[in-house]
């Protein structure tokens, strides 16, 4: 099984996050930040892919290369709760890898960083985004009828949540958060 290395973004990952965005033409009508050159990819490590409160994001890393990302935001102290988002090059895809780095994040978020409950929405017509989800210990809590818009179309949305009290997957071994001591 192939290792996989969950880390914060660093500045010399600008060229990976070209990479990843060019091999993903559906990524550039999700994200506000268009990510084409190296100034676009630096707004978008500024401000999408920040490492602090109230942001977590991971870069995942195969073989010495970021290869997508796994993050929490929206994270809200009062209630213990963040966002759960996701994303990964087209050129990985369907290998598992997305789905076992959440599984490592979300299982580190709801103990380590001591969140209660994790949210995350995908659109209907992504139905592997969901299979992610399921996965990883997401349960389904409702439909939120054509709330996304990329362009002129409109998408529904399921959402969907993990808590504290739900059961953990297992931890992958072969994925790994690292440093963990400097990511609290």
């Amino acid at each position: 099984m192939t290792t996989v290395l969950l880390r914060p973004w660093e500045n010399g990952d600008l060229e990976d996050l070209i990479a990843i965005f060019r091999a993903s033409d559906d990524l550039h009508t999700q994200y506000p930040v268009a990510v084409r050159t190296l100034a676009q990819a630096r707004e978008c490590l500024d401000s999408m892919l920040a490492f602090t409160e109230p942001s977590k994001a991971f870069a995942i890393v195969v073989d010495d290369h970021c290869v997508g990302n796994v993050g929490i935001g929206h994270i809200e102290r009062r209630n213990d709760t963040g966002w759960v988002s996701y994303f990964s090059s087209a050129t990985v895809r369907g290998q598992g890898l997305v789905r076992r780095s959440l599984v490592a994040v979300a299982n580190w978020a709801l103990s380590d960083l001591g969140l209660f409950r994790l949210e995350l929405g995908h659109r209907t017509n992504n139905p592997a985004s969901g299979a992610v989800a399921e996965a990883a210990g997401f349960l389904p809590e409702g439909l939120e009828r054509q709330k996304l818009r990329y362009g002129t179309e409109r998408f529904d949305v399921r959402t969907m949540a993990r808590l504290v009290t739900d059961p953990f997957p297992p931890a992958d071994p072969d994925v790994s958060l690292f440093p963990l001591a400097k990511i609290n």
